[in-house]
Order: C-alpha cells, then structure tokens, then sequence
C-alpha cells in the first residue's frame, strides 16, 4: 500500500461525521461546479465526480437536484473556492479549503481557530509546497478485469497509485489527471462510486500526544465551520 493510501485510511471520514454538514458542503461543491462548467453533468466532468460522491454518501436526490437549481439561480449566493493555509501547534502544516460567498467572514473565523490553538494564518504558498493536488476515484470492478492488467492501462492515462480494495478499486493520480482518468473509466465502461481531490503531505510530522490533542481540537473546530470544504495536515498519524 503505498503512501497516500496510508494517509487517506489514517485521516478519512471523521469530516463526514455529520450528515447534514455533509450535504451543506457537497451541495456548495455541486453549486460551483455547475457555475463554472454547466448544468448537464454530460459535459462537465467535475459535476459528475460530485453526483457520484455525493450519492455514494446517500445524500437524496432531491438535495442533488435543488443544488444544481440553485447554481442557474440569479438569486443564489455567489461561492468561491479560497485556500488558507498556516501552521498549527508543533509546525504542522494545515491547508484549508473553504467555499464561501464572504471572505471577510471566512478568514476571520478561520483566523480565530489558528489563533485560538496555538496556531497561525500564514500567507498564500506558505505550506502548499508541502502537499501534491491530487484525485482520486473509487470504481466497482464490475468488468472482472484482471488488476495488474487495469493497472498498466490506466497508468496510461495518469494514474500513480491503485489499491484493490474489498469494496472496490481505489486509484488516484495528479489533481490535472482528473477529467482524463474520469472519461477513461466511464468510457470503458466502469462504475464510478466517488471521486474527491485531495491534498497529501510529502513528508508527515511526528508529535507529542500534548500536541495531537490540540491538532485535532484544531482540526476539529475548522471542519464544524458551514465555509470550510476541507482539512489537510502533515501530522504523522497515531500509533
């Protein structure tokens, strides 16, 4: 298993804990998506990634649609996509992607939290060295095709890593890799489940459990704010 699957099973899922927070931010996800590349999921790769995410993790269908409505609205909020990026206790690095209509609003609060945890807002390209853009798809083998086989043909077009998985094939590749590994997948005719972009750290950072402690109040408090889409942190993970 190689180092961002490590990472990702080690960090995953702790944001999706609460299910309304969940749909409030992959509906601000679909939102922009449908801004910037249109309604029909047909032609707008980025949409169909969200759809699938998001009905991988049961959000209604109705949510989904009244998402998509809203982005045509001329009387919906206008969100953007800002990366904040600092340090938290013990220098660990954190990138934090956010989705806001107010950008006062956002770094104030997220200023709060760094200042409030022994951390510090830092400026743009402050850390994000420190992290590879990546994607990543999770697709069901429904075509029985032999692993080392899928492998080397997606290698092909741009995938790095691939773990079999027993609910699935989970691959991921450089975040510009997306639309081509999404349209190879769907053109031969496999089962997208999710899809998300993910930032992962080069190199992780050993801590005390003092400092693990307040990371993750750290951590903790970023993802309850309704603005913030994601945390990334270089904190190894615990033993």
């Amino acid at each position: 298993m190689g180092r961002a699957f490590e990472y990702r099973k080690a960090t995953k899922l702790k944001r999706w804990g609460n299910m309304a927070r969940v749909f409030t931010k992959l509906g601000k996800g679909i939102e922009m998506a449908v801004k910037e590349g249109g309604p029909d999921p047909a032609g707008n790769t980025r949409l169909r990634m969200l759809i699938q995410t998001a009905k991988s993790e049961n959000m209604p269908k109705d949510n989904i649609e009244r998402a998509i409505k809203r982005a045509t609205s001329k009387d919906t909020a206008d969100y953007k996509e800002v990366v904040y990026e600092g340090y938290g206790p013990g220098g660990i690095a954190i990138l934090v992607e956010t989705a806001t209509d107010n950008n006062t609003r956002t770094v104030a609060n997220v200023r709060s939290y760094f200042n409030k945890l022994g951390g510090t807002l830092g400026t743009s390209g402050s850390v994000a060295f420190m992290f590879d853009h990546k994607c990543a798809f999770k697709f069901a083998n429904t075509k029985g095709a032999d692993p080392e086989e899928l492998e080397l043909e997606l290698i092909d077009c741009g995938v790095d890593e691939m773990e079999v998985e027993s609910d699935g094939i989970t691959v991921e590749a450089p975040f510009e890799a997306y639309g081509a590994v999404q349209k190879w997948l769907e053109d031969s005719g496999y089962e997208i489940i999710s899809g998300e972009f993910l930032r992962l750290p080069t190199e992780t950072k050993e801590v005390s459990a003092e400092t693990r402690e307040t990371m993750e109040k750290l951590i903790e408090r970023l993802e309850e704010d309704d603005d913030v889409v994601n945390v990334f942190h270089n904190m190894a993970a615990a033993e």
